[in-house]
């Protein structure tokens, strides 16, 4: 998406992230109906919580939202997309300014 690499079933820590991009770091989860049980939804508090020490911003999505209303995660993972972008210089730019003041 938007030329950006996702991995599958990443292991991080002690965790797994269901799709996950170092570039962007983002992760994005996947919640089926076991994370709406309590047990399940404070481990995913933990877990999302543990990510964010490392830099990694967590969307989160519901099975029946990647099934039956595609449309709208795709829109969110864009919108996180631009937001990224608009606000982390590319490479490029960092070298051309470190060469421009150097």
């Amino acid at each position: 998406m938007y030329g950006y690499d996702f991995d599958r079933q990443k292991p991080i820590d002690n965790y797994i992230l269901d799709f996950f991009c170092h570039d962007l770091m983002l992760g994005i989860e996947v919640d089926g109906y076991s994370h709406e049980f309590l047990e399940v939804y404070n481990k995913d508090v933990i877990k999302e919580a543990k990510m964010n020490e490392f830099g990694i911003t967590v969307l989160r999505f519901s099975d029946y939202q990647v099934m039956k209303d595609t449309e709208n995660v795709i829109r969110a993972v864009e919108q996180y997309i631009l937001e990224f972008e608009e606000h982390t210089p590319r490479e490029i730019e960092v070298r051309f300014i470190y060469l421009w003041i150097n």
